[in-house]
């Protein structure tokens, strides 16, 4: 699917997505979560506990394929993004939150993912398809590093760090951008045999972890507007993350079939987001 030439521009793409991320993150986020642990707490939990558990139900239910399941286990073990950063502020709810949220979630990854993909993915594999675990921890473990150097720049150059973040996102835009032309160029007929069940799992895995985020913070009594951020977090997977680890982890082989649920996905949730976003923008 990707040649040479656009594999090391996604791998520029994804270095400057992480390296954006960082430059939104301050060690005070961190302290703030260590006086005040208990909302970012039950934000990871729906994270790394309702997302994996989705993905792995709808890759049941609606038999995926093996690559497909996994590709879609992938995305739901993945930690949230800056995108759930952005819809949170635009359904005026609790940023701060939110971007702790990321901030925990991208850090635990590195060791929470490969050992729930470990604990999902043996059913969904079989003999002649392996998930490389080891690599998709070593993956993430390198995609700290631009995030750190993000954080070094916020912190020694604050005013460099709006447009470190507004780079990042941009980059994160063009990684969707790119795979989606990509796709659709070298593989027009991919898109006639999109089926039924895979617009309902790439649909299904965002719409149930809003609402399993947000009943979850409601169960536990947390306000409607760290609800909507739970929620936000939730649903919305850092798919860019994603399709970087499968294209770096799996085999070459997998690429065609593994890459257009996570694309998919990343579509459908955007449009969900923004529903979301404008009924509580009304309510807030």
């Amino acid at each position: 699917m990707l040649g040479p030439v656009e594999k090391a521009l996604l791998a520029a793409l994804l270095f400057v997505l992480m390296f954006g991320m960082g430059a939104g993150l301050t060690l005070g986020s961190f302290r703030d979560v260590a006086r005040r642990p208990f909302a970012p707490l039950v934000g990871l939990l729906s994270q790394f506990g309702w997302m994996p558990l989705i993905a792995y139900a709808l890759a049941k239910l609606l038999a995926l394929p093996p690559a497909m399941a996994v590709s879609l286990l992938v995305v739901g073990c993945v930690p949230g993004g800056t995108t759930s950063n952005l819809f949170t502020m635009y359904a005026k709810s609790d940023v701060a939150l939110s971007v702790s949220m990321t901030a925990i979630s991208t850090i635990a990854g590195v060791v929470v993912m490969p050992l729930v993909l470990g604990a999902y993915g043996g059913s969904l594999t079989d003999a002649s398809f392996a998930i490389p675990r080891g690599d998709i921890g070593g993956t993430l473990a390198i995609m700290l590093v631009p995030l750190a150097l993000g954080m070094l720049v916020r912190a020694r150059w604050p005013a460099r760090a709006p447009l470190a973040e507004k780079v990042g996102s941009i980059a994160g835009i063009a990684v969707l951008g790119l795979l989606i032309v990509t796709g659709l160029v070298s593989n027009a007929a991919l898109l006639g045999r999109t089926t039924a069940p895979m617009v309902l799992a790439a649909f299904g895995l965002g719409a149930c972890g809003f609402g399993l985020g947000w009943l979850g913070a409601r169960a536990v009594g947390l306000p409607s507007a760290q609800r909507r951020a739970v929620a936000f977090e939730t649903g919305i997977q850092n798919s860019p993350l994603a399709l970087g680890i499968i294209i770096a982890t799996f085999p070459a082989a997998m690429h065609e079939e593994m890459l257009w649920l996570p694309l998919l996905y990343a579509l459908l949730v955007l449009l969900t987001a923004s529903v979301l976003t404008l009924a509580w923008r009304r309510s807030a």
